[in-house]
């Protein structure tokens, strides 16, 4: 399927028109357009500016507030639980994240879960607000139930990412961001636009068989957690997605399991809902609370040097550390512009209709 370039400049004015339209302020549409569009720069490309319509549609449906009142709830010195009032998760993190980091600067860690929110976009985006801090970031989050645990047909967890960013100094920060899942279920909408199968590991039909059809969930069928299935290791990443579940909604009050909000909006809202809206976890944890931060970074550049040194196997021209692909994307796209499919510059272009906006093509 062809592809168009967009700079981000001209991605960024329309993504925040919209936001303003559905009734944002122009701070929380500032703050979400740069949360979705960090996906697209770093090469995410299932969690950007493709993913902007389906917000708009939880909003339509009312399940998305626009004018959230976010607040803390519960505190201690080194941890708070965040109401996000049914906001867009890519404002709500960004705030859990800035409490998470005020309280690091007092007490040395700071510590947020998160009940009542949205969908937040990748998780990178809000680790990574540490760093300029000389902080340890960590963000991760409930999601949609999408996942069978291992040996189960039964879908009871999301693809719950985690991501750790820790910064350094001559070389770049390491910036972990993983689904606990072999593959998001975002990687499954571009196979589905690009007509391409999924590759073994990644899915189950309803029976659960090995299954290739990208159109498997929508056909009772799941995703399957991280290691595809019990030989290759599926039971651990069933046990992280787990370890997200908990810190996101058992410690903040907000759905777990197969209670979790779908983000479709056409899928029907779980009966009985043990908690509210969607659960994030965001920490901070400041460097010179366990060592003197210039010793820390120097240290993480010889750690990182020493990976970069490996002797990469035939066929592969280096070895990657953690962030490395995606802050390459980032410099390219920043420089050349953003490729979207045209499926997605046409759900854009239909956006731009609805609200009177104009969106075209370079």
């Amino acid at each position: 399927m062809a592809e168009v370039i967009f700079p981000y400049g001209q991605l960024a004015e329309f993504t925040k028109a919209v936001f303003l339209k559905i009734g944002c302020s122009e701070e929380h549409a500032e703050t979400a357009t740069r949360a979705l569009l960090s996906a697209d720069l770093r090469g995410i490309d299932s969690h950007g500016v493709a993913r902007l319509s389906g917000y708009v549609r939880l909003w339509e449906v009312k399940r998305v507030n626009a004018t959230p009142v976010i607040k803390i709830i519960h505190e201690t010195p080194s941890t708070a639980v965040v109401d996000g009032d049914s906001g867009l998760g890519l404002v709500v993190a960004p705030f859990a994240m800035q409490v998470a980091i005020e309280k690091a600067k007092q007490v040395g860690t700071g510590w947020v879960s998160v009940q009542n929110s949205n969908h937040f976009g990748i998780a990178a985006h809000h680790a990574m607000m540490a760093l300029e801090y000389d902080m340890i970031g960590m963000a991760m989050t409930n999601a949609s139930p999408l996942v069978a645990p291992t040996f189960s047909t039964d879908k009871m967890l999301g693809t719950n990412p985690i991501c750790v960013a820790a910064p350094a100094g001559a070389e770049p920060p390491f910036v972990a961001d993983l689904a606990t899942t072999t593959a998001a279920n975002g990687k499954l909408e571009i196979l589905q636009r690009k007509n391409l199968d999924t590759p073994t590991g990644w899915v189950q039909d309803k029976e659960g068989n090995t299954s290739h059809d990208p159109h498997i969930l929508k056909k009772g069928g799941a995703l399957l957690p991280l290691g595809g299935d019990r030989e290759h290791g599926s039971h651990k990443g069933y046990a992280l997605g787990a370890v997200v579940d908990i810190f996101s909604a058992l410690l903040s009050g907000a759905n777990y399991a197969p209670w979790v909000p779908p983000f479709p909006a056409y899928v029907p809202m779980p009966v009985q809902q043990p908690g509210k809206g969607i659960g994030h976890f965001l920490g901070a944890m400041r460097v010179d609370a366990f060592r003197p931060a210039n010793e820390f970074k120097q240290s993480m550049d010889h750690w990182i040097q020493g990976f970069r040194n490996c002797k990469p196997i035939p066929g592969e021209e280096k070895v990657l550390v953690p962030g490395d692909p995606e802050r390459e994307f980032e410099a390219e796209r920043m420089a050349k512009g953003i490729p979207l499919l045209e499926a997605v510059v046409e759900d854009l272009k239909g956006l731009g209709e609805k609200f009177s906006l104009y969106f075209g093509g370079k």
